[in-house]
């Protein structure tokens, strides 16, 4: 039975009425639970089967990234960062690179930029094909799940290709990559392109005609842009709500400011909308790769690196003919070329929003503080506040059109 409610302080509704029978029921939802999508918590106080109030609680694969870090060498910080969103790992680790190489003032190769411009998109791809393949699991729909992982799994073999690992990746250098992108992985970038475009259409097309997927989603968890702007939402769930803020465009980074590319926003703020937005976005990341591999064409062939021999590791049948390269890798492993006492902020744009990394620096071996920017830690403050007056049902689906990944929530 529903019963009147009032508000205490934190807006936490209670009862007016302490008969037993009419009092709330408090559901964990979480941390072990299948529909959380990860290792966090929401203690919900529900109606029957209506959400009144929530908590949010979160902590629970908390790993002190950042405290590691001060005490590692800024090479040996990558590897951490793979394991923030590792949907879409390359991201994070251009994204410290870029961070490092901008305290430094590297200059970065036209080449480079592009062959990072091509990796961060993959990953975009791959995170959204995860996030939206999930998503219709939720709804009940397996079958466009099953669609694109296959697509998921070329994207990881062109990682394996270019680096040798394909989740966690520690792709590429400080500087740069470690070795160039081969015929092979070239070869497999330009099918990707050519094959996943029709795949992903036939993918949106399992949806946008199912009545019962429409009706689990549009008008539900409708967020406006001055909520969404209020709780400093960014990426995919922002742009759904209509306004257009994407890092790539409003502050260029990697010569982003090279290619044509569309910024999509949906109108109503959604799980609809967040869901066509990401299908919208993979289909631009195709464009940038496409335009990209033109791009290179057109660079000098064979450079994959920044001129920096002071921070960028020697070949390896060098260090073991040659002392000075020898010298030069112990010295950049070590942590013992004097670096500018400074402070500064990069951000890319993450599969889930803006990816920042705050770097404070005291000219020694390692980070003096060093702060992640998580999008998945900023978006999902608003998840409890949303789920009032929901469903459990619904609750769940708008957890999964969030894409909350808990390793970026937790860090």
């Amino acid at each position: 039975m529903s019963r009147p409610i009032s508000k205490l302080n934190n807006n936490n509704p209670i009862f007016t009425d302490n008969d037993p029978q009419d009092a709330l029921i408090t559901l964990n939802l979480g941390p072990t639970h299948p529909a959380t999508h990860g290792v966090f918590q929401n203690v919900l106080q529900i109606d029957g089967e209506r959400i009144v109030s929530g908590v949010s609680t979160i902590g629970y694969i908390h790993r002190a990234f950042e405290k590691i870090a001060e005490h590692r060498p800024f090479y040996q910080i990558t590897p951490l960062t793979d394991r923030l969103n590792y949907c879409s790992s390359p991201i994070n680790n251009m994204g410290w690179h870029m961070t490092v190489e901008k305290l430094l003032d590297i200059e970065m190769p036209k080449r480079v930029d592009y062959m990072r411009v091509i990796v961060m998109e993959l990953a975009r791809i791959a995170d959204h094909i995860i996030c939206n393949g999930i998503l219709g699991v939720d709804t009940g729909a397996f079958s466009g799940f099953l669609y694109v992982m296959q697509e998921r799994e070329e994207i990881y073999e062109i990682y394996e290709e270019i680096c040798g690992a394909r989740l966690t990746t520690n792709i590429g250098r400080i500087g740069g990559f470690e070795r160039d992108f081969n015929d092979i992985a070239i070869r497999k970038i330009e099918a990707f392109v050519k094959r996943f475009p029709p795949v992903l259409e036939e993918f949106v097309e399992l949806f946008i005609r199912n009545r019962i997927f429409i009706d689990r989603t549009a008008g539900v968890a409708a967020v406006t842009p001055e909520q969404a702007l209020d709780y400093s939402w960014s990426g995919p769930i922002l742009r759904a709500t209509g306004v257009d803020y994407d890092m790539r465009a409003v502050a260029p980074y990697s010569s982003y400011e090279d290619f044509d590319f569309d910024v999509p926003v949906g109108t109503t703020g959604d799980i609809y909308d967040r869901f066509m937005v990401r299908n919208e976005e993979m289909r631009q990341s195709v464009r940038i790769i496409e335009q990209a591999l033109e791009k290179i064409k057109k660079e000098p062939s064979g450079v994959f690196h920044a001129d920096v021999p002071a921070f960028y590791l020697p070949p390896k049948e060098q260090v073991y003919t040659n002392m000075e390269a020898l010298i030069y890798h112990f010295k950049i492993v070590m942590g013992e070329w004097d670096t500018p006492k400074s402070e500064v902020y990069h951000a890319v744009e993450g599969a889930n929003g803006e990816l920042g990394f705050y770097l404070i620096h005291d000219g020694g071996r390692s980070p003096y503080r060093l702060h992640f920017r998580r999008p998945s830690f900023i978006n999902y403050q608003m998840f409890a506040p949303m789920s009032s007056g929901m469903l459990i049902s619904d609750a769940i689906i708008n957890m999964s059109s969030l894409n909350i990944i808990a390793g970026e929530l937790d860090a």
